[in-house]
């Protein structure tokens, strides 16, 4: 199990929505930077970059930030960047930045071909972010809702090769109302790649109940506002993680 802090990038600074609203912003942070080696410091093994600007403009708002942060960090841990990703350029930027994978979202359900031709120039290292409202599949920033089934979308997806999904509940992201178990647990059922959850994680009992599934497609959750609210202490959900995942190999789980 993979936890992931999330840096969100929104006028230059670490910040969280609430559903998505980009109305209802809370500032963390002034220096993301900071922030990101903050979490390389208390144990992370991934990050998560998003371009909260350039996932509405449909194009890089954060990009000398994003590499700022990658040139800091990226040979010590994995860091994934998305928003605003539309075009191979983009990609292949941030991948020679240091990058280690990149997350595409309205592009991969709007322009199926460029999700394709993405997979076969950089196999392993493209993620196709499912951002949801009621089961529905939103682009555009999370503006737009498109109409498209989540599982629908997931089954056609997932034959193009990409690295793995990253499942986000809208209605639950930056609201810490706990994770929708439902809709995770049927998209790990009906597909054949790994799954990260994102959105509505509270505290150590939503890591505690996401290891007790057991479940071989969900690999880990990013991480936000319990984060930076407190209601999760990183240090404290890693170590319950390695003592899971040790005991589990022990057979005493």
């Amino acid at each position: 199990m993979l936890l992931i802090p999330a840096i969100d990038l929104k006028n230059g600074s670490c910040v969280r929505l609430r559903q998505g609203d980009f109305t209802n912003v809370t500032i963390f942070s002034e220096n993301p930077v900071s922030i990101a080696e903050k979490w390389f410091d208390q144990g992370a093994r991934r990050l998560h970059l998003v371009d909260l600007d350039g996932a509405l403009s449909g194009k890089p708002e954060h990009d000398i930030q994003i590499k700022k942060i990658l040139k800091k960090i990226s040979k010590k841990v994995d860091v994934q960047v998305g928003g605003g990703v539309r075009d191979l350029k983009t990609i292949e930027s941030y991948l020679k930045s240091g990058a280690s994978y990149v997350v595409v979202g309205t592009a991969a359900i709007t322009n199926p071909s460029f999700l394709q031709e993405a997979c076969i120039n950089f196999p392993g290292q493209i993620i196709v972010a499912l951002d949801t409202r009621d089961g529905m599949i939103a682009t555009d920033g999370w503006s737009k809702n498109t109409g498209y089934s989540m599982m629908d979308i997931s089954k056609e997806i997932e034959n193009y090769g990409c690295a793995s999904f990253i499942y986000t509940d809208i209605n639950r992201d930056g609201m810490l109302s706990g994770i929708n178990l439902k809709q995770a647990s049927l998209l790990a059922d009906n597909v054949r790649i790994p799954i990260y959850i994102s959105g509505g994680i509270v505290n150590i009992q939503d890591i505690k109940t996401l290891c007790l599934l057991k479940s071989e497609k969900i690999k880990g959750a990013i991480l936000g506002r319990s984060l930076y609210q407190g209601t999760l202490d990183f240090k404290q959900a890693q170590d319950f993680v390695w003592n899971f995942i040790k005991s589990n190999n022990s057979g005493d789980v």
